[in-house]
Parts: structure tokens; C-alpha cells; sequence
């Protein structure tokens, strides 16, 4: 139960990330969520999209740099603590997380995780009863 996410590299440049969304948006694909991170020389560009395949191609199309990973997203209660216990059954089983990003929509936080072991992860967390999403659930 894992969910497409796509990497956009852009370079540190002013409409870079206009560009992005754009062309998604001209193409009618939707970003369920994103996260923006940078270095000295660019930055990265995740998202979770309404459809993994078009956006990668109009994006290449458009000459941006693109990848796709596979990401676990689990749905929590949005509430103090209860992504803290949930990152302790990870960290038990010493799953490492890579990089992580969230929303909230009201009573409930939807996580997006990139651990180092994709497999035992999913297993840790159907093991502890976690309210694993896919994509159509975003």
C-alpha cells in the first residue's frame, strides 16, 4: 500500500516552481500535497499528484528533471502525541526515516513518509492497527 510521489529538480530560481504548477494545472493534473525542499544550488520539489503518469510526462516535456518514488501515507488523529507513538513502533523496529511531510484537514493528519526499509515499514505499521492511505483515499 504505497502512493507515487514525484521529485521535481529546480534550479534556485525566481517562477521556478510557478512553472511547475502551471503545467500541472494547464494539464488538469492536481497536487494533493507537496513539500519544498532547497540546497545552495536547487531544490527538490515532492508532491503527490492526481495522476502520477501524465504529470511526468508533461513535466519531462517541459525539460524538468523528474522521479518517482514510492512513499508510505498514513492517516493519524490530529491531535497532540499520536504521530509521536506512531513514529516509536518505526523507530523500535529501527526503521529510519529519510524525510517526512504532513497535513492536516480538520480531526485528522495525513503523513507522508520515505523511510530506508519501504517493506518493514508497511509491515510495523498494519501490525499496529495504522490507517494506511492510498491514493485514492488522499
Amino acid at each position: 500500500m504505497t502512493i507515487k510521489q514525484l521529485s521535481v529538480f529546480l534550479e534556485n530560481k525566481t517562477g521556478r516552481i510557478n512553472e511547475v504548477v502551471r503545467t500541472l494545472g494547464a494539464n488538469d493534473i492536481n497536487m494533493h500535497a507537496f513539500s519544498m525542499a532547497e540546497t545552495a544550488d536547487f531544490g527538490i520539489l515532492r508532491l503527490i499528484v492526481s495522476d502520477v503518469d501524465k504529470a511526468v510526462e508533461v513535466l519531462r516535456s517541459h525539460d524538468f528533471a523528474v522521479m518517482s518514488t514510492d512513499v508510505v501515507c498514513l492517516s493519524c488523529e490530529n491531535v497532540p502525541g499520536s504521530l509521536a507513538v506512531i513514529l516509536e513502533y518505526l523507530a523500535q523496529k529501527q526503521i529510519f526515516i529519510e524525510y517526512m511531510y504532513a497535513f492536516a484537514q480538520n480531526d485528522r493528519a495525513n503523513v507522508v513518509i520515505k523511510p530506508n526499509d519501504l517493506t518493514h515499514c508497511l509491515e510495523v505499521l498494519q501490525a499496529h492497527h495504522c490507517d494506511i492511505l492510498t491514493k485514492d483515499r488522499l
